[in-house]
């Protein structure tokens, strides 16, 4: 039976030394930043734009996470790899025969690489914060505000907890193009369209993305937008509910099927 820490160990001697997880999350945190500071910096300049309803909601904390949409493609990515990797190039039969526990090898690399993207989901969120408000100008908000703080590590818990989710994906799938040619749609094209759609939209709220995306905002209708029936620790919760089935789901599938 192989040892805790040479598991976890290994997980992380895995995903340090593949440099398209490294560059995936470096691109999840530089991208993210990015975007948030031009939109930030365009908010400011349009701000006399925005409508009376918009301005009296405006979150400017929320703003400051506008690239988040690009940084939540990084990290779905970077969940994948980190799975769909090791069946892509067949070291899967290796991983498993030196760690035969499927469930020890399972959740040591969801643990090395959760905590990787929860890192690296922090360090973008407050910098994606402090840049921002300080492009806001007048319309900034301050970490010391109400929420505010809760916002802003919401925001990484968030980015963290999208690469989990798609680690479970990827597990159940065994292959990085399926899990890719699902997720990205998913997030990017799906939820979005029916989060638009009367009728549709009641079920999107529930969506992992748009649940968990309220643990960014500190105005609950931020810019007049339809507020949800939960709030955002809720949201959150809603989030997780998603990630640990996700996760269950690629348990079962590992132990089932046959490397």
């Amino acid at each position: 039976m192989a040892a805790a820490s040479a598991v976890l160990q290994s997980e992380w001697t895995k995903i340090r030394t593949v440099s398209s997880t490294v560059w995936t999350l470096a691109s999840a945190f530089l991208v993210t930043v990015a975007m948030s500071a031009a939109l930030c910096a365009l908010m400011k300049s349009t701000f006399d734009d925005l409508s009376e309803a918009e301005q009296a909601t405006f979150d400017p904390t929320f703003v400051s996470f506008s690239g988040m949409i690009l940084g939540q493609l990084a990290m779905v990515v970077f969940g994948v790899l980190v799975v769909g990797t090791e069946y892509s190039s067949g070291m899967i039969r290796t991983s498993l025969a030196a760690v035969p526990q499927r469930a020890a090898f399972l959740f040591s690399k969801v643990s090395v690489a959760g905590v990787l993207a929860l890192v690296v989901g922090l360090a973008t969120s407050f910098l994606s914060f402090f840049l921002g408000q300080a492009l806001l100008g007048e319309h900034r908000a301050s970490i010391g505000d109400e929420n505010v703080l809760r916002a802003v590590v919401g925001g990484g818990l968030y980015m963290g907890l999208i690469a989990l989710f798609s680690m479970g994906v990827a597990t159940m799938l065994r292959s990085s193009m399926l899990s890719l040619g699902i997720l990205v749609p998913f997030f990017f094209l799906i939820s979005q369209i029916l989060s638009a759609v009367p009728k549709a939209k009641e079920v999107a709220k529930y969506f992992p993305d748009q649940a968990g995306s309220k643990i960014m905002q500190v105005v609950p209708n931020a810019m007049d937008t339809e507020k949800a029936p939960y709030g955002p620790w809720g949201g959150l919760a809603i989030m997780l509910v998603w990630v640990v089935a996700s996760l269950l789901g690629g348990y079962v599938v590992l132990k089932k099927r046959d490397a």
